[in-house]
């Protein structure tokens, strides 16, 4: 009989656990969503228009001409070789 009564009060526990995760469970994800995005933006600086980057308009074209970065006309480098395909009917 104490075997019976204590595998019951095992289940019981179990099944009340899952209810309660089931109840909890959206705040915790929302409490860990909130803690990681605080974290995000400490570590990567937050919004980069809150950081002195002047905010540009939607549709306006930039060009970054800083970040392209060419190969010497002078090197010998193979870049790759070119293959033509035909298509098969």
């Amino acid at each position: 009989m104490q075997f019976l009564r204590t595998i019951l009060i095992i289940l019981l526990i179990l099944f009340g656990l899952r209810i309660l995760s089931r109840l909890f469970a959206p705040f915790l994800i929302k409490f860990a969503s909130r803690k990681m995005e605080k974290e995000m933006e400490k570590r990567f600086g937050g919004n980069r228009a809150r950081s002195g980057e002047e905010t540009r308009k939607e549709g306006e074209t930039v060009i970054d001409k800083g970040s392209v970065k060419r190969p010497d006309k002078n090197s010998s480098e193979k870049v790759g070789e070119y293959i033509d395909f035909e298509e098969l009917d």
